[in-house]
């Protein structure tokens, strides 16, 4: 973990109040590995907003930038909205622990803001792994929240790519649920792994249909962050499995934001 003074190369309105940041912060970048969350200071005097904002890293460049995307909803993100490239953003990173990567068949689900980090993770597996079993299940409430992505998922036309909007104003009319019921009737039983963030009750879904075919299945949780460091305890779940003290809770700071769909408490 490392805090930093990072410059900002661009601040890219990318659809209806969705940006992308993009910061130089090279030591940072060479450590993020998919899954893992920086923290954004963005008041300018450090105190309205007092406590930073956490952000799943997006992607990462050769070049030693860092990438997040981000939906104006409060005050710290209408801040954020405003900021220019040449500017520079204090930030604490990378935080968290990320996704586990195997050789098997992948299928990567990401519904709304929760596509986000699934840019890294994607392009990690395919450099790895190659990109035959890779499958992505990308869900949002309409198109302008989904073409926000579209940079993303347009570049991975060699992937098999399914799409579907909660209105059906782009691709199937319905829930990326529905896109992962679809490929469990597919492909059956076998050793497959799910990767999934989004809304909890869509990750729920993911879960519970990840059980049904016998699928390994990894969330990456959204919660209320203050600290990033498992300090002001404010991030608790409640998991299947003890913590180090003997509680049956866990920090997603800290013992996530990734964790096995079989540790959470639904």
């Amino acid at each position: 973990m490392e805090q930093v003074a990072a410059d900002i190369s661009a601040n890219i309105l990318l659809s209806k109040s969705i940006f992308r940041m993009e910061l130089y912060a090279p030591s940072i970048a060479a450590k993020v590995v998919p899954g893992q969350f920086v923290m954004v200071r963005t008041s300018e005097d450090g105190c309205d907003p007092l406590l930073r904002r956490p952000f799943s890293v997006h992607n990462t460049t050769s070049a030693g930038e860092v990438h997040i995307v981000y939906k104006v909803l409060g005050k710290g993100t209408q801040l954020m909205s405003r900021m220019a490239a040449g500017g520079t953003v204090d930030l604490v990173g990378p935080l968290g622990k990320g996704f586990a990567l195997e050789d098997t068949e992948h299928f990567i689900v990401g519904g709304g803001m929760g596509i986000a980090p699934m840019q890294l993770l994607t392009d990690k597996i395919v450099d790895r792994y190659g990109k035959e079993k890779v499958h992505l299940l990308l869900g949002a409430r309409n198109k302008d929240e989904l073409c926000a992505f579209q940079g993303y998922y347009s570049a991975k036309v060699a992937l098999d790519v399914q799409l579907a909007t909660d209105d059906g104003s782009l691709a199937h009319k319905g829930f990326v649920t529905d896109l992962l019921r679809e490929a469990g009737e597919q492909y059956g039983a076998g050793r497959r792994m799910v990767y999934c963030c989004g809304p909890q009750p869509m990750m729920k879904a993911v879960a519970s249909l990840s059980r049904k075919y016998g699928w390994r299945c990894q969330i990456s949780l959204e919660t209320m962050m203050a600290c990033g460091i498992a300090a002001c305890l404010g991030c608790t779940v409640e998991s299947t499995r003890q913590n180090s003290k003997g509680g049956n809770y866990l920090h997603v700071c800290q013992d996530g934001p990734v964790f096995n769909e079989e540790d959470i408490t639904w």
